[in-house]
Formats: C-alpha cells, sequence, structure tokens
C-alpha cells in the first residue's frame, strides 16, 4: 500500500487527488487549515470505504513553526513516503503578513512548499518510486522574480505575486535536484490548465467577479485528476520534469537556471534563520 500525502487536500485539486488514491487503495494524508473540510474528507473516505486509510493533519501551513510540526509527525508515524503532492494555495487581493512576519503567498507557496521537500526527503526515499508532484506553473521566465523584493513589501500586486510563485516553485523543483544528487525522488511541476475548484482566497471585488468568470470556464477536477495522476504513478525519469496540461516543458535553459535556483536557496535560507526555523 502507497502512502501518498497531499496539502490542500481537504478542497478542489488535492481533495480530488485523495479520493482518487483511495478509491484505489492507497494511504492518504492530507494536510489543511479547516477541521470542517477536513472532516468532510473523511466522511468522503468512509463513503467509498477507505475511512481506515483516511488520515486528516489539522495545519496552517503559511507557519513554518507549523510546518516543522508536520514535518515531525510525518516522519515520525510513516518509515516511507510514497508521494509528496504540493497542492495548498491561497489568492490574496490585499498583502497580508503572517504571524511570524512573512508575506502570505511567499510563507505558504514557497517556504511551506521547501520546507516539506526537503524535510521529508529521507522518508521519500524509502519509498517504492518516489516522486514530489508540485502543482505550480511552470515555464515562465526569470522577469517574474522581484528578486529585490520576493515578499513584495512594496508595489503588492496579486497578478505578479501570483506569476512569482510559479517561478519560485521552478527554481525550487531545481534547487531540490541540485541539493539531492542521485536521488529516486522524481520532481515534478504541473499545472493541469484552469479546473473548477474552489480558488480558495480573500478577494475583492474586482478579485471575485474574475474569479466567478473563472469557474465557469474551468475543467472539472476529475479532468484534472486524470491528466495529473500519472505522474504519481510512472513519473519521467529524469530527476526533473515540468508540465502544462499534456504538453512537456524543457527544463534546461534560462527559466530554470541553475545559478538563479541557487540565488533562491541562499535566500531562502536567509528568511528562515530570521524566523529561528533552520532549513
Amino acid at each position: 500500500m502507497r502512502t501518498i500525502v497531499i496539502t490542500g487536500g481537504t478542497e478542489g485539486m488535492g481533495r480530488g487527488l485523495g479520493l482518487y488514491c483511495l478509491g484505489r487503495g492507497d494511504r492518504v494524508v492530507v494536510i489543511g487549515s479547516n477541521p470542517d473540510k477536513g472532516r468532510r474528507f473523511l466522511q468522503e473516505a468512509r463513503a467509498i470505504g477507505a475511512g481506515e486509510r483516511a488520515v486528516y493533519m489539522r495545519a496552517d501551513l503559511s507557519l513554518v513553526a507549523e510546518n516543522r510540526r508536520v514535518i515531525a509527525d510525518i516522519a515520525n508515524t510513516y518509515p516511507a513516503l510514497d508521494a509528496l503532492v504540493l497542492a495548498a494555495r491561497f489568492y490574496r487581493s490585499t498583502r497580508h503578513e503572517t504571524a511570524e512576519g512573512i508575506e502570505h503567498n511567499f510563507a505558504l507557496f514557497h517556504l511551506s512548499r521547501h520546507l516539506l521537500t526537503h524535510g521529508l526527503a529521507d522518508r521519500l526515499e524509502d519509498g517504492e518510486r518516489p516522486v514530489i508532484l508540485d502543482l505550480a506553473g511552470p515555464g515562465g521566465g526569470l522577469s517574474a522574480m522581484n528578486w529585490d523584493d520576493l515578499q513584495f513589501v512594496r508595489g503588492y500586486r496579486p497578478d505578479r505575486v501570483m506569476a512569482q510563485c510559479g517561478k519560485l516553485r521552478d527554481l525550487a523543483g531545481v534547487g531540490f535536484t541540485a541539493t539531492h544528487p542521485g536521488s529516486r525522488i522524481r520532481y515534478v511541476l504541473a499545472h493541469p490548465g484552469l479546473t473548477t475548484t474552489a480558488f480558495t482566497g480573500d478577494y475583492d471585488e474586482a478579485d471575485a467577479a474574475l474569479v466567478a468568470e473563472m469557474r465557469d470556464r474551468g475543467q472539472p477536477v476529475h479532468v484534472a485528476v486524470e491528466m495529473l495522476r500519472r505522474h504519481l504513478d510512472e513519473p519521467d525519469p529524469e530527476p526533473l520534469s515540468a508540465y502544462m496540461q499534456h504538453t512537456k516543458i524543457s527544463t534546461d535553459g534560462e527559466p530554470f537556471d541553475p545559478a538563479a535556483a541557487q540565488r533562491l536557496l541562499d535566500m531562502t535560507e536567509t528568511v528562515l534563520a530570521g524566523t529561528g526555523q533552520p532549513v
């Protein structure tokens, strides 16, 4: 029985992947901040006869300390992991800092994923065919990076912030494979296309109207799950791969520049050191 960990697993894409994996016989650990949604997921698991293989962990993954707790709990409970799916996101129309003083998007979309991938790497190494599935928007140019102000203290614009979030994950994938040379873990960056999910976030009026329109145009979650599941079962043989829907993107060249990836690793370490939480 494979063990799959999914962040943002109580709704949207994460929930869809979690129920799919439960339905085929996997053990699934979902992480989310809303206990009501967690209970709903467990109820859905029981309804398909998979209640004993479903686990909900409550955590606010925008907090470094909470990521550390989750990593320790998972590592102490499961000797091996087969997949880590990174699906947690929360859109914000206006800038917001966490209780640890970090811009929320940078904390949830980057620091959390950084901590979980590196912190659970040892457990993934012991999986049968381990994979990290990072749901982002691969392939954008390095111009999306706001190097002088990664947390957008100045000039916060949600579109620019989300564009950078996708780029952060591209470089984080490069950084992970460089930090873990010879690893058995396959790192997959994937975007399944516009999908009708909860679009969880804190929206102003204009953004709320845009989201409503996007919901009308999005594909059903089960279509996205069908697209993504093969990355869990048969990831590409190279250490890092990237996909926009069904189209494979080259991870060579400027968008996946190793020097930029190392620069981000160094800056990430500096931010984490400021919270008292080491890399």
